[in-house]
């Protein structure tokens, strides 16, 4: 029987998801530093390396020598004293001056085992800061393009510097700086403890365990200062260089002041957090002082106590004196040490977190090369949004013939930019394929894809160097004939050889030191001497005037003869000889064929060119 009970809607809240453990340990692991430790690691103990082994191993064999030279100095010292004196039996069976020239003898030795240590280590620290820094600088340009148009150039540059400069940091004070600082106190601890007494080692044990936990305490106080330094000194960076990449823009809208009051903002955050700094620093070392200071006196007491009594001698005086200072003089740098170790695992933190960063684009496990036997480009119902919230291409599908020139033309917003980014793979296709001569393009390798296609983008971005450079860099260890071959296709050889430099012209900045129509013109000698299978053209003769333009898309025919060419064009005129014209709007193709056809059919196309010809007549 069915029962009669009715049933109500469950109004209770779902519960809020439980973090995974592992993440909570991955997260714990960041923050105490100890996923930068573990992954440092390696770089010191490399299995197919083995002369780092051996030179780590040197240097921690040259480290323990010099602290058994340091802990048995003092006691040189103090037979040297005793025998001055006329008290005490020279461990040594030497006179006063031979324990005194002893004495230097053992703390040239102690320096020199040091710098012995530190040449020997040199080699492993920069391989491993090469290594890093190669290993990051190989990772960004393996990031998507969507990641490095969210992200600021200047942080980032900061970033790598900071992450990289903390590698040698890290560890050659982390081996050579804590490491030593404990061996030295323990064995600083037996020999107090054997030539005097226990209370010794407990006063200096006390000091010791106060000192290093006030320092700590403050110290991971002071870091957390430090980051909010760090990220205002980014901040302050980062709006520095946009400006200067936008320095014409600043000029013509006069907005030299605004930008100063904007940089001046950020640095005044920076001057806050920086106080901050300073004043914690003041007081970690007075603190410092205070513990230090303590331990010092109480121990010197007990010895003064002991020398007049007649149990020690001034040589044992002097000797516990040593041995304080000895103890002293690297607790002082302790702070230090433990905030720049602490920061340097921040900074790396930073790095690792950037190298962690998945690259969106990735080839396949089975991907293959890349074989272009006509240049058959085919767009199959492609989808792609760059938000999936809000879809771009809606089912684009065209197919490029080899050997044909389709231009792909629409209003501003339509896609048209999209097609080539997705074709060069910045990014993957949402739904549907792009195919290359029916291959996937994600299933073949990303550098046999960019291989296969050349680019001149709508704004052409050169290098700081020379227009040489610049050119050749199409296609590398090309000769200088076919670089100046590729400068006179793009029409611009003339103006080159009559620059007082030539080709050896440095160009500025983002190509700044040339004008746009110049800048489009070394963009396409570059890529005609990279003479690829396929060409993409985004609108490539934009920023030329009308008789330029014809000269330029005179040369790109004859380039693109026996290529395929995709022309992504906004002025129709420069599309008119086109052997098929696609006409995108708002996502979806919406008419197709030549020139001449889609004008019969009075439909977008004819909208769009009778708009632009009404323009140029106006």
């Amino acid at each position: 029987m069915p029962s009669d009970t009715t049933t109500t809607p469950n109004t209770a809240r779902p519960a809020s998801p439980q973090p995974d453990p592992g993440t909570r340990v991955e997260e714990a692991e960041r923050a105490s530093g100890w996923r930068t430790i573990r992954k440092v690691a390696p770089y010191l103990w490399p299995a197919d390396m083995p002369w780092v082994k051996k030179r780590v191993v040197l240097a921690m064999l040259a480290l323990i020598l010099s602290k058994v030279v340091s802990v048995y100095t003092p006691i040189i010292y103090r037979d040297a004293v005793d025998a001055l004196a006329g008290e005490g039996v020279s461990t040594l069976a030497l006179g006063a001056i031979g324990l005194t020239i002893a004495y230097g003898v053992a703390r040239l030795m102690n320096v020199g085992f040091q710098q012995l240590r530190d040449a020997i280590f040199a080699r492993v620290a920069q391989r491993a800061l090469r290594m890093l820094a190669l290993q990051t600088f190989e990772h960004i340009h393996r990031l998507s393009m969507r990641y490095h148009i969210t992200r600021k150039t200047g942080g980032l540059s900061r970033i790598i510097e900071r992450g990289v400069k903390g590698v040698e940091f890290l560890l050659r004070f982390l081996l050579f700086s804590i490491g030593p600082l404990v061996l030295e106190l323990l064995m600083i601890g037996v020999v107090l403890t054997i030539l005097f007494d226990a209370w010794y080692l407990l006063i200096v044990a006390v000091t010791i365990g106060l000192y290093v936990w006030f320092t700590f305490a403050v110290t991971e106080w002071r870091v957390k200062l430090r980051k909010v330094m760090n990220d205002q000194d980014t901040d302050a960076n980062q709006k520095a260089i946009d400006s200067l990449l936008n320095y014409e823009t600043v000029k013509y809208f006069g907005a030299e002041r605004r930008e100063a009051d904007r940089y001046d903002s950020a640095m005044a955050g920076y001057e806050v957090a920086a106080l901050k700094t300073s004043y914690s620093l003041a007081f970690l070392n007075f603190g410092q002082s205070v513990i230090i200071t303590a331990g010092l006196v109480g121990v010197m007491v007990m010895a003064a106590v002991g020398v007049q009594s007649g149990d020690l001698t001034v040589g044992d005086f002097v000797m516990v004196n040593a041995y304080m200072i000895q103890i002293t003089m690297p607790l002082n740098f302790l702070g230090t040490v433990y905030r720049e170790i602490r920061q340097a695992l921040v900074d790396m933190g930073e790095m690792f977190d950037l190298l962690e960063q998945p690259a969106e684009v990735r080839d396949a496990p089975d991907a293959k090369p890349l074989v272009v036997t006509g240049g058959c480009v085919e767009l199959d119902d492609v989808q792609f949004g760059y938000d999936p919230a809000r879809a771009i291409l809606k089912g684009v599908s065209l197919v490029a013939e080899p050997g044909q020139q389709v231009a792909i033309v629409g209003s501003t917003g339509s896609g048209k930019s999209t097609i080539g980014r997705l074709l060069f793979r910045f990014y993957d296709v949402g739904g549907g394929a792009l195919r290359i001569d029916g291959q996937d393009v994600r299933d073949v390798t990303q550098d046999s894809l960019h291989a296969a296609i050349g680019v001149v983008p709508q704004d052409t971005v050169l290098f700081n160097d020379t227009i040489h450079y610049n050119i050749a860099y199409g296609r590398d260890n090309a000769s200088e004939e076919d670089i100046v071959e590729a400068a006179k296709a793009a029409q611009i050889h003339d103006f080159i050889q009559r620059l007082p430099d030539g080709y050896e012209t440095t160009v500025g900045e983002r190509g700044l030191k040339l004008s746009g129509g110049e800048k489009q013109r070394v963009g396409i000698a570059r890529t005609l001497l990279k003479n690829p299978p396929i060409l993409l053209l985004d609108e490539a003769t934009s920023a030329l005037d009308t008789e330029t333009e014809q000269e330029i898309k005179d040369a790109l025919n004859a380039a693109g003869e026996g290529r395929t060419v995709l022309t992504i064009a906004h002025r129709l005129s420069t599309v008119a000889e086109a052997d098929r014209i696609v006409v995108l709007e708002d996502g979806e193709v919406v008419e197709t064929g030549t020139h001449e056809a889609l004008l019969a059919a009075q439909g977008r196309y004819a909208q769009l060119w009778q708009r632009q010809q009404a323009d140029e007549e106006a």
